[in-house]
């Protein structure tokens, strides 16, 4: 599990942790069922405290995103599909509703917004098809 923290960010680390693993969770780089680094695995790689990491994933299995399993560990959960497509529509919205704000407030007009956004959208898109299809 691939995570990487910003201290700089002003972002509270455990935020941090949590969007990065629903991120991958959402796109399948976590699937269903894997099981996730222990607190202190993950509190050494990244070099936090472990109670951040526990505050982290208790807040995402209340989430439904992992369970535990008592004396196992935290596994990542299965998600009805409605559940994932709403959750990975609320992600896209913040983001973008980032991206209107910074657009309105550099004075970018709404139509060119719009274009840069399709333009890079088509940049990825295709690349992403060109290398599944590989």
């Amino acid at each position: 599990m691939l995570l990487e923290i910003d201290h700089h960010s002003g972002v509270p680390i455990y935020r941090q942790v949590i969007e990065q693993i629903r991120r991958q969770i959402m796109a399948g780089r976590l699937s269903e069922g894997e099981q996730l680094m222990s607190v202190r695995e993950l509190a050494a790689q990244l070099r936090v405290n472990p109670m951040t990491i526990s505050k982290a994933y208790a807040l995402l299995e209340v989430e439904g995103l992992v369970e535990r399993r008592r004396g196992i560990g935290l596994f990542a959960a299965k998600l009805r599909k409605d559940k994932k497509a709403q959750t990975r529509a609320q992600l896209l919205e913040e983001i973008l509703r980032k991206a209107a704000v910074t657009a309105v407030q550099l004075g970018i007009p709404e139509k060119k917004a719009g274009e840069m956004l399709a333009r890079l959208y088509r940049k990825y898109d295709s690349g992403t098809r060109s290398h599944s299809n590989e």
